[in-house]
């Protein structure tokens, strides 16, 4: 994609329209709707932790958080911090307007296979801004991994695309669900 496309599809993406049920964020909360476009990505000391099968795939207190604009936050894993004898390579590969190309792995631990259940960006874009930090982070799906954000077990983002974890202390709505394909 050259600059001309990426400035195109970046300014399609900001006159998106909103839905009208935003949620009011209470005390100790925040809405997905005051995240910025493009991303912020901000490093955060929460614990953080994978499992699949009770084996720990990932477990750390320097994640990277990622807010976009009506996602759940996304948390990417120093890859330090994460068993990669579990991962296996896959050929699946997706492209972020703010990120770059991304890589996906499937998740194997005894006979449990999880696909697809991994991404990361080993060469984000050169004009990424805050998404450079996420060069080799890892970030996991939650539809059949157990994933913990302070020692609470978080639910998935839905539709299947998007990897965000939702906790009590976000409001949306969120982007993912059916019908929220144009925000």
């Amino acid at each position: 994609m050259d600059d001309a496309e990426k400035s195109h599809y970046r300014n399609k993406m900001r006159q998106r329209p909103s839905p009208e049920d935003i949620v009011e964020p209470g005390p100790g909360q925040e809405s997905v709707w005051d995240y910025p476009r493009p991303p912020r990505v901000v490093r955060i000391s929460n614990a953080g932790r994978v499992l699949l099968e009770s084996r720990v795939i990932a477990a750390s207190k320097g994640l990277l958080k990622v807010m976009e604009t009506a996602s759940p936050p996304t948390y990417y894993f120093p890859p330090g911090d994460v068993d990669v004898s579990c991962l296996l390579e896959s050929e699946r590969r997706t492209f972020c307007e703010w990120k770059g190309e991304a890589r996906y792995w499937h998740v194997k631990v005894g006979g449990t296979l999880v696909e697809n259940a991994v991404w990361s960006y080993p060469d984000p874009l050169e004009d990424s801004g805050d998404c450079a930090q996420l060069r080799g982070y890892f970030a996991f799906y939650s539809y059949e991994l157990e994933c913990f954000l302070a020692d609470q077990r978080i639910d998935p983002q839905q539709g299947g695309f998007y990897g965000g974890w939702i906790t009590p202390d976000i409001t949306g709505p969120f982007k993912g669900a059916q019908g929220t394909k144009e925000w």
